[in-house]
């Protein structure tokens, strides 16, 4: 299967189910056995879904992409062993991470999926396809201002609106919960508001997930 088949909720839910690291190995780039040239969306994907995880509070050396020839089986072997051993540093994710509190936090960045291609295809793809200008592109201050403007606002309500799905909360209790500052979470709240994504239980003191 071409690298570039690796979808973003393989990746996601392959933590979410608690593994401790995901290796994408993928042929050497502009030697793909296909006209599409996956393995360069198989890049892009591995540097967007890093920035994510860095987000979420998740290691992102827990996922590695690897490039080359299935003539190279020494190479693909110390590459392999490479990354377990590095894997083994980090530790079980339940162990450092902790795979309960991120569990909501990657759930909330599953749903946002769908969007989150659509914005990686129009807006956020590198000039030219090189290792290189994809790695310096993702790593540039705007691409930052692009994630942040385009991704990290609809994460962090798709965040809240996943934690008000188990029961009503206030706001210092959504702050605690997700690591946020309290005025942070007060805006996101005040926004899904008017999309009338949640409500606020006056009797309770407490937001709710809207009624649809």
């Amino acid at each position: 299967m071409c690298s570039g088949r690796v979808d973003l909720e393989f990746v996601l839910r392959a933590f979410s189910n608690g593994m401790d690291g995901v290796f994408i190995g993928g042929c050497r780039l502009n030697e793909c056995n296909y006209i599409t040239q996956g393995n360069y969306d198989a890049l892009s994907m591995v540097l967007l879904c890093k920035k994510i995880m860095t987000h979420i509070g998740l290691n992102p050396e827990r996922l590695r992409i690897e490039f080359m020839s299935s003539g190279e089986g020494i190479h693909f072997t110390k590459v392999a062993n490479d990354f377990v051993k590095k894997v083994k540093e980090l530790g079980p994710l339940d162990k450092g991470e902790g795979i309960d509190e991120l569990k909501l936090k990657l759930e909330a960045a599953t749903k946002l999926i769908p969007y989150i291609k659509l914005v990686e295809r129009e807006r956020l793809r590198a000039p030219t396809r090189s290792e290189e200008a994809y790695r310096e592109f993702y790593n540039s201050d705007e691409l930052n201002r692009l994630f942040s403007e385009l991704i990290l606002d609809k994460l962090t309500t798709s965040q809240i609106t996943s934690l008000l799905r188990t029961s009503p909360l206030s706001t210092g209790e959504i702050a605690e919960i997700l690591g946020l500052n309290p005025s942070q979470v007060s805006k996101h709240l005040n926004s899904s508001s008017r999309q009338g994504l949640v409500r606020y239980d006056e009797g309770r003191k407490r937001y709710a997930l809207a009624q649809k």
